[in-house]
């Protein structure tokens, strides 16, 4: 079945495995295990993880002790500091990440079920604080390799949230 736009199948070894939803350079997207249905998004091809903006960031040893947990709070309007959402997921990793700035920091990583386009997909997220970005949320390469083309002519190909929501993203 060929996604939103319909496209050609993927290359590869996985050809068999997945049709390609066509994406726009910007979409809403929703952490729906993290509480946060809507999000706005930015599909950047450049960056191979993708990462979502967190700030109170702490890492601790999980309560059962079967790992370490990352504890950190969400913005998910752009431009506020409005409905903090808590969060608290397993830690996946802390990895050198380095900006398109030239800049490295390590960072901690944490696996979320997204939905983008109408699929859900599971992606390595890094937390770092993205305050003065355009976006709360990149999506990267390891995300949209699960079956996505991104169509940079596009934006909003997904579905979107009801006015009132956009309404609020745009501070209104």
């Amino acid at each position: 079945m060929a996604g939103a736009g319909g496209a050609a199948g993927p290359t590869g070894p996985h050809a068999g495995d997945l049709s390609y939803t066509r994406a726009g350079w910007r979409e809403w997207v929703g952490l729906p295990d993290l509480g946060i249905p809507w999000l706005k998004a930015k599909l950047d091809t450049g960056a191979r993880t993708s990462a979502l903006h967190a700030f109170d960031l702490e890492l601790d040893d999980a309560p059962d002790g079967s790992g370490r947990v990352a504890r950190f709070a969400v913005h998910p309007w752009q431009a506020t500091d409005d409905d903090p959402v808590a969060v608290t997921c397993p830690l996946v990793d802390v990895r050198e990440v380095r900006s398109s700035s030239g800049h490295s920091e390590e960072r901690p990583v944490v696996s979320v079920d997204l939905t983008l386009v109408g699929r859900r997909v599971t992606a390595e997220v890094t937390l770092s604080n993205r305050d003065e970005m355009g976006f709360r949320m990149l999506v990267g390469r390891e995300a949209l390799r699960q079956g996505y083309v991104v169509d940079p002519a596009c934006s909003y190909l997904g579905s979107r949230p009801p006015l009132a929501v956009r309404r609020r993203n745009r501070g209104r």
